[in-house]
């Protein structure tokens, strides 16, 4: 059951996060659910560092995969276009 949750929430961290980063258009549900889950790891691995914690359930779990899946979007745009954006 958790999977499934994990899956839900990271396909609507990896779209609001491809919705900010203007790459909804070249992303599609399959990719928007492998955006989010990334960044949830991402996110989770990354802001544990910085002293950053949005605590537990499934809202800090969204915002945490949310800033992870932008971190990632922003990290291939470098790589793609050579700008962040």
């Amino acid at each position: 059951m958790n999977f499934l949750i994990y899956i839900i929430v990271g396909g609507i961290a990896g779209w609001l996060a491809s919705i900010l980063m203007r790459t909804n258009a070249q992303q599609g549900i399959l990719l928007n659910i492998v955006v989010g889950i990334i960044g949830g790891f991402i996110g989770g691995w990354l802001l544990p560092m910085l002293g950053v914690s949005f605590g537990a359930g499934w809202i800090g779990f969204l915002l945490t995969a949310l800033i992870g899946a932008i971190i990632l979007l922003a990290i291939v745009n470098l790589f793609r276009r050579g700008s962040a954006r």
